[in-house]
């Protein structure tokens, strides 16, 4: 179907250009390199267009193009250049000339790349997919990780010994069977084992959420969770360093609770009454040891999940760069090892739809702690949660990252920043309303939120809504 003038206003309306849609002016020419490098990067995103004759910022107006007047010419030279195919087409609007790129995804399993780069869109740049991406793409249609055995042939009776299979029915809040053939048929059931020539194996993710210990699974010992708790605010002088040995799921409980028995305690009033809190909420722990057991990256080796203790801070972090985008944590989701995520949820550790990271920047307004760091580091993912601050003792990036929490807070639960919800999220009074406008007007400008379109137009009553809404 030829793509019509309606179609070219329809995508001018989008509120940002994304992954699959690309706008370039191309008023005369364009560079063939760069229009290769663009073809790679929308196909490994799966597919979508790039469109010449259109300006790349709002309004979008059709400014015409007179790139590529022969469009047979330039498809077959991609074909040759790329060793896939794009289609060309023209659309003859109103305003003039438009050209447009008609991308496909990527094969399952295979990323393209020109001139040896493997290339992915990044807001509005171009850049090299990482080692996790390129590794998650190329094991697509591969079995998972989780899938592949921990020990093999194991008796009926290993089974049994080595998985703490009491716990798996409380969990599961079903009654423990009456027979060891039920017990199996239950675990065969939910895929943690399966049937071989001689007994049974225990795969990989029955022993990373079961095992009594993982030290009887030598290639999982090293996927337990690590504590490190460490002497004053920097990482120089370490009091305690312990790993875990129990599977996610049974030890989970008590994953938690080692470490809010390590957490500083805080001193704060309440009404007339001092009294002591701890450094970080049960509910902030809790939900983010969930999230880095869940989402780490099990292919990576000789690395865990951790969680490191310091007076000022902890910090929760797990293997693998994310695969949504940290500035999305709050709203997005997708689960990178969706069969764990889905026993995880029936056990009652987690929700699959996001809400432990709402539930995460909740407790941080509400206790009006500065806004929880989201971070990527070298093949990490890493959360900071810091202990009470004033807003006084609050720095910039601070204030922005806050202000752009609780805006994408109020979007998800359907409501609107305003100048009053930010006051209230730092616990200020309404004298405070001009401080709060410049943290505002700088969370703005650095383009992670904008006035609401539908808001009336006036600054007192003014709403605030995520640059990407």
């Amino acid at each position: 179907m030829s793509i019509t003038a309606d179609q070219i206003n329809l995508w001018r309306s989008s509120a940002s250009e994304t992954q699959n849609l690309e706008f370039k002016e191309a008023r005369n020419q364009y560079d063939t390199r760069k229009l290769c490098r663009y073809c790679v990067a929308i196909a490994n995103e799966g597919g979508g267009h790039l469109v010449m004759g259109v300006a790349d910022k709002p309004p979008r107006a059709v400014v015409g193009s007179e790139a590529f007047p022969d469009t047979q010419d330039i498809a077959e030279k991609l074909f040759q250049w790329l060793g896939f195919r794009v289609d060309v087409e023209v659309v003859a609007h109103p305003d003039g000339r438009v050209v447009v790129f008609i991308i496909p995804g990527r094969p399952r399993g295979t990323a393209y790349h020109y001139d040896g780069a493997y290339l992915m869109r990044s807001g509005e740049e171009l850049v090299p997919m990482s080692e996790d991406q390129l590794r998650r793409i190329f094991a697509e249609g591969q079995p998972d990780w989780l899938e592949f055995s921990a020990l093999k042939d194991a008796s009926a009776q290993d089974v049994v010994q080595l998985l703490d299979t009491q716990t798996f029915f409380d969990l599961l809040h079903l009654p423990y069977p009456t027979s060891q053939a039920g017990v199996l048929a239950r675990l065969l059931d939910e895929r943690l084992i399966e049937r071989s020539a001689s007994g049974f194996h225990i795969l990989n993710i029955g022993a990373i959420l079961l095992a009594k210990s993982l030290r009887s699974f030598p290639d999982l010992s090293r996927k337990a969770a690590r504590v490190i708790v460490y002497a004053g605010e920097s990482k120089m002088q370490t009091l305690s360093d312990v790993t875990g040995e129990k599977g996610y799921a049974v030890g989970f409980t008590g994953l938690v609770q080692y470490v809010m028995d390590k957490l500083p305690q805080n001193q704060v009033i309440e009404g007339a009454l001092r009294k002591e809190i701890k450094l970080v909420p049960k509910v902030v722990i809790r939900e983010l040891l969930a999230n880095a057991l869940i989402h780490q990256d099990f292919q990576m080796g000789g690395a865990s999940p951790t969680v490191e203790v310091l007076s000022n801070r902890v910090e929760i972090s797990n293997p693998g760069e994310p695969i949504v985008p940290v500035e999305r944590f709050i709203d997005g989701y997708q689960s990178r090892n969706e069969q764990l995520a889905d026993l995880m949820r029936r056990f009652g550790i987690c929700e699959e739809k996001s809400s432990g990271i709402d539930r995460v920047i909740e407790a941080a307004e509400l206790m009006q702690l500065p806004a929880p760091e989201f971070l990527t580091g070298h093949k990490r993912t890493i959360v900071v949660i810091h202990g009470s601050r004033s807003f006084r003792d609050m720095n910039g990036g601070d204030r922005v990252r806050a202000c752009y929490q609780h805006c994408v807070l109020q979007y998800v639960l359907r409501r609107q920043m305003t100048n009053q919800s930010l006051r209230e999220r730092f616990g200020l009074s309404e004298s405070s309303s001009n401080t709060v406008s410049q943290i505002i007007t700088a969370t703005i400008e650095q383009g992670l939120v904008k006035n609401d379109p539908n808001a009336p137009d006036s600054r007192r009553y003014a709403r605030y809504i995520p640059s990407w809404a």
